[in-house]
């Protein structure tokens, strides 16, 4: 799998994209507009950056990265000559519907369309391609580049030689896969997002602070970032919506999301990528400093 289509030029999509194409994958990098996408080389090109500053790779590899990198704006285009199509768009059921539908028409026979989801459904999707064999989830963690694991997630009909394809990949590019089947959540989200909901429903309930609830889970369990800042790490309208992935996909309630998280997406303190969460965000600072609405 020589020729990778990255879909979405984010968080995920150019961290993605960074992996392969430093793997010496040929890459194209598909978002809906140019600012997408110089916003996701930029991401890229200051990472490498970083990487050459602490001589883990050198110039020649850095440049030899960047040229393995194409953009593109039109989805059929980028996707021409894909043997892996790995899409990372927004975390919502309706858009992916659609990409994969386009994705199917659109690409050669041969390719495989995989996605990056954390919580939704691989047969749901794989359900409105023609080649659902060939779909599978491929879901890397954040920050890319430096996370090891890959949920490898096989839908319903995904066969046999897909998924070792997705596995020979995975290892090509110095991660671990881990192969998991179709349920809401998969393994990493089922057991991370009610940890999360549960640590939110702490504080809503005055049991203890945000400093308090993330230090006793970073000095009591070892974790290496408090559960409220991890959620604003990810993004709270993220945990939402895996939150909701859960609840509905299981239909139990203990994986409804607490009323504090939906009070705060809704009002647009989605954490670092707002500038505020459960902290507050000032550019350029590394500060920690705890939201003034969490404050006593």
């Amino acid at each position: 799998m020589k020729n990778i289509t990255v879909i979405g030029a984010g968080t995920m999509g150019n961290g993605i994209a960074h992996v392969f194409a430093m793997n010496d994958h040929i890459v194209n990098l598909c978002d809906v507009s140019e600012d997408a996408l110089s916003r996701g080389v930029a991401t890229i090109t200051k990472n490498l950056d970083r990487m050459v500053a602490r001589e883990k790779i050198d110039e020649q590899k850095k440049s030899a990265t960047l040229s393995n990198l194409t953009t593109f704006t039109n989805l059929e285009e980028a996707v021409a000559n894909a043997d892996l199509v790995v899409e990372a768009a927004t975390e919502r059921v309706d858009l992916k519907l659609k990409i994969f539908e386009t994705l199917d028409q659109s690409a050669p026979a041969h390719t495989i369309l995989a996605t990056n989801t954390s919580s939704i459904s691989i047969t749901k999707i794989a359900a409105v391609t023609s080649r659902p064999d060939k779909v599978i989830g491929m879901h890397f963690m954040n920050p890319v580049p430096i996370m090891k694991l890959v949920e490898v997630i096989r839908g319903y009909l995904t066969s046999d030689e897909v998924c070792d394809q997705v596995f020979a990949v995975s290892k090509d590019l110095g991660k671990i896969p881990v192969e998991v089947n179709d349920y809401p959540g998969f393994v990493a989200n089922r057991i991370l997002m009610p940890m999360i909901n549960e640590a939110i429903m702490t504080l809503h309930e005055g049991v203890a602070g945000v400093e308090e609830v993330d230090t006793v889970m970073k000095l009591g369990m070892a974790h290496p970032m408090g559960p409220l800042q991890l959620a604003d790490f990810i993004g709270l309208d993220v945990c939402l919506a895996i939150l909701r992935v859960l609840h509905d996909g299981f239909g139990n309630p203990k994986y409804a999301p607490c009323p504090l998280l939906v009070n705060m997406v809704t009002a647009g303190h989605l954490g670092i990528k707002s500038g505020e969460g459960f902290y507050k965000y000032i550019k350029g600072s590394k500060e920690l400093v705890v939201s003034p609405l969490f404050k006593s």
